[in-house]
Formats: C-alpha cells, sequence, structure tokens
C-alpha cells in the first residue's frame, strides 16, 4: 500500500500543477490537490518504518476521504450549475475520482490484512 499511496500522491500532485497553470494561475486554490498529494507521498514515506507502517496509511487513506469529500462538496454544486467543462471544476472531479479509488484500494488492503492476521 505505500507504493500505491506514493503514485497517487505524486498524480494528484501533477493534478495539481497543471490545474494551477490550466487556470492562468489565478488562484492558488488549484494547487489543493497537490497539497494532497504531498501529504500522501509524506504518509508514504513515514510508511517506510514498519512500526509506522499501519498508522501512516490508516492517516492517508482517512486524509484521501477527508478530501474526497471536500472536492466532490464544491464539484457537485458546479456541476449542477452548469459548469462542468471549467478547468477548476475538471481538476475537483478528477481529485474525487482518484482519491475515492484510493480510499477503495486501502480499505481493501485492510480488509486483506486483518484476515492474513487472524488467518481467515
Amino acid at each position: 500500500m505505500p507504493g500505491t499511496t506514493r503514485l497517487f500522491g505524486l498524480i494528484l500532485i501533477v493534478l495539481g500543477i497543471a490545474s494551477y497553470i490550466m487556470t492562468g494561475r489565478a488562484s492558488v486554490t488549484a494547487l489543493i490537490p497537490a497539497l494532497f498529494g504531498a501529504i500522501l507521498v509524506v504518509c508514504a514515506l513515514v510508511a517506510r518504518n514498519e512500526n509506522a507502517r499501519k498508522h501512516a496509511m490508516h492517516a492517508a487513506v482517512a486524509i484521501a476521504l477527508i478530501g474526497a469529500i471536500a472536492s466532490l462538496a464544491r464539484a457537485v454544486p458546479a456541476v449542477m450549475n452548469g459548469d462542468a467543462t471549467r478547468p477548476a471544476v475538471l481538476a475537483q472531479l478528477a481529485m474525487a475520482v482518484l482519491l475515492l479509488v484510493y480510499v477503495a484500494l486501502g480499505v481493501q488492503s485492510f480488509i486483506a490484512a486483518r484476515k492474513a492476521r487472524t488467518g481467515r
């Protein structure tokens, strides 16, 4: 899971930088996906330590869930108002999808780890 976390973090960093450029550098808030990506990368680095891995991965998934909910809370109303093609809205939707996929993968990983520990 640390490798997956690092990959999703890097993708979010690229998304944030791209959305900042695509929106004409008008607002620093376009870098929010990059901030979430950087946090995921840090969690992946912390997870290199075997003793901290479980906590780092749980923190990463919790942060990803918060990010997904927040980006959906901004994107859904914009889509409903007909602004679905604006670069900022597209970036919010992409961030939400990426983070929801990451959360699903994280939950699957947690379930598999628990089954492996209990022998089921």
